[in-house]
């Protein structure tokens, strides 16, 4: 009798998941482990050519970028063209995913409310319904409250220091936004980004020290100017130039009016550019090799070589030495162009107790978390059903705490469930039931997910070069700006194909 008792005691000490063990969780790699990528970095032959097709224009990559310039080139009138997409659907970082009815990102999960000074944007939204006589059709805003922050054990509305704060943290964020509104006049922070002149220093260092420099101390302010890097860039604030630190602030209006947001995040905007370009999309195309023939480029996918007249290369530029070494050549060294492994994780959770610490929101972000939160799509759309059913989390991590190369090796060295335990781990601190709730958890994995501005990128020769690059091959993707957010894809998609139907002969284009 006394050994049962002391055993229940035990078993009573013992933490609540051993007296209870959580539920079996299910799950796996949404992606291949960049089985098809590896392949053509190792120049694994392709598959053996059945057929020459005449294609006036190829578009390589059927992201963002590549969808954009299909939109532009449709739009024109111009219909002699293709898109080859590696993945076997298109989207590139704006992927999504769907269970039983919901919808979930499995990248891109908003837009920032444009200003309406981008035409481009604009022109896309308005097309779109998304912006209808220069107002924002609430139906693709995010619900209040966006953001909520979990830090000294509680939750907290927004992310800056509150009334409850102390003074010292609230006078520097205070002065910390004079300074960037003082860069936000000066008028050289603009999307798309423009070269700079007069602000072209603060690219040569690092965020951190900038901050360091102006006299900014406060932990606070520090862990939300590093949050932000990490975010927008995956980057940390140390590795990030300065110039792009401020730009991820200043580029944006002075009282940030909101997001634009979908369940799938933005995988909508991908499905409604594919309602207008579908047919010129082939799906399961990696290309393998890009080359000059005569006064033609060869272009290589899945057995099939399309003669074109131009290229939008619209894929990430490091694959640029792999696929077209010869053209690659004429460029200088991309080594200045670094890329950010991330993790996206999609957590189905049992709505049958939806005890919150707090009110939900959009987005909710752990203060000094190895992580970027998670978003909550339910809360930023409005709860279909209610609370009944089963809703999705999808969380984001950018893996900036390692030099890129050897987080990209981890990455793809560990398995699904050393994976799937970063995001519990994490999120634990704010959500102790978590895993009692857990159905289902499914794992995305981005080995170059993002653009790096590092020191230096933005104000460099080699982006100018690959940014005035003359000749049948145009790049297209966000690398081109050195910062990887959607109206800088699209603007660099449009720019491309622009200057690709010139040199076909076409004149008086808008944005090339």
């Amino acid at each position: 009798m006394l050994k049962t008792t002391a055993a229940a005691a035990a078993l009573a000490a013992a933490p609540a998941c051993l007296r209870n063990p959580p539920r079996p969780v299910s799950g796996g790699f949404a992606d291949s482990g960049s089985r098809v990528g590896h392949d053509i970095r190792d120049g694994a032959a392709d598959s053996a050519i059945e057929q020459r097709i005449r294609t006036r224009l190829v578009i390589v990559g059927g992201g963002i970028a590549g969808l954009s310039a299909a939109w532009r080139l449709k739009k024109l009138g111009f219909d002699e063209f293709v898109v080859l997409e590696l993945e076997d659907r298109a989207g590139g970082n704006s992927r999504w995913g769907e269970r039983e009815g919901r919808r979930y990102p499995w990248g891109a999960h908003y837009v920032p409310l444009p200003d309406r000074r981008i035409p481009l944007v604009a022109e896309l939204f308005e097309q779109l319904g998304v912006l209808n006589q220069g107002r924002w059709n609430p139906a693709h805003l995010a619900k209040e409250p966006l953001h909520r922050l979990f830090k000294d054990g509680r939750w907290i509305e927004g992310l800056e220091p509150g009334p409850e704060a102390s003074k010292t943290d609230r006078d520097q964020f205070d002065r910390f936004w004079d300074r960037i509104d003082f860069y936000r006049q000066g008028g050289e922070f603009t999307i798309p980004i423009r070269r700079p002149d007069q602000t072209a220093a603060l690219d040569r260092g690092s965020m951190k020290s900038w901050l360091v420099s102006e006299g900014f101390f406060s932990p606070w302010l520090h862990w939300y100017v590093d949050y932000g890097c990490r975010d927008d860039y995956g980057a940390s604030y140390d590795q990030t130039s300065a110039w792009a630190g401020i730009h991820y602030f200043a580029a944006r209006p002075e009282n940030d009016p909101g997001v634009l947001t979908w369940p799938e995040g933005n995988g909508w905007i991908v499905q409604r550019l594919l309602e207008q370009v579908a047919d010129f999309v082939r799906p399961s195309s990696p290309v393998r090799r890009i080359a000059r023939q005569g006064g033609k480029v060869e272009v290589s996918a899945g057995g099939t070589i399309h003669e074109a007249d131009a290229v939008v290369f619209a894929a990430p530029l490091f694959l640029a030495p792999y696929v077209m070494p010869e053209i690659a050549a004429e460029l200088p060294s991309l080594a200045r162009f670094t890329y950010s492994p991330w993790i996206v994780a999609n957590l189905v959770l049992d709505a049958t107790d939806r005890a919150r610490q707090a009110q939900p929101a959009w987005e909710n972000i752990l203060y000094d978390s190895p992580g970027l939160g998670y978003v909550d799509g339910a809360a930023g759309h409005g709860r279909e059903g209610g609370d009944q059913g089963e809703f999705v989390w999808t969380y984001y991590r950018a893996l900036a705490d390692s030099p890129p190369l050897q987080a990209r090796r981890d990455l793809l060295s560990r398995t699904w469930e050393e994976c799937s335990a970063l995001p519990l781990a994490d999120l634990e601190a704010a959500h102790p039931n978590l895993r009692d709730r857990l159905v289902r958890m499914d794992v995305m994995r981005y080995g170059h997910a993002m653009i790096r501005p590092i020191p230096g990128l933005i104000s460099s020769e080699e982006r100018r070069a690959v940014e005035d690059f003359e000749g049948p091959v145009q790049f297209a993707a966000s690398d081109v700006s050195g910062i990887s957010i959607f109206e800088e894809a699209q603007y660099r998609g449009v720019r491309a194909a622009e200057r690709c139907l010139r040199r076909l002969g076409y004149a008086d284009l808008k944005y090339g």
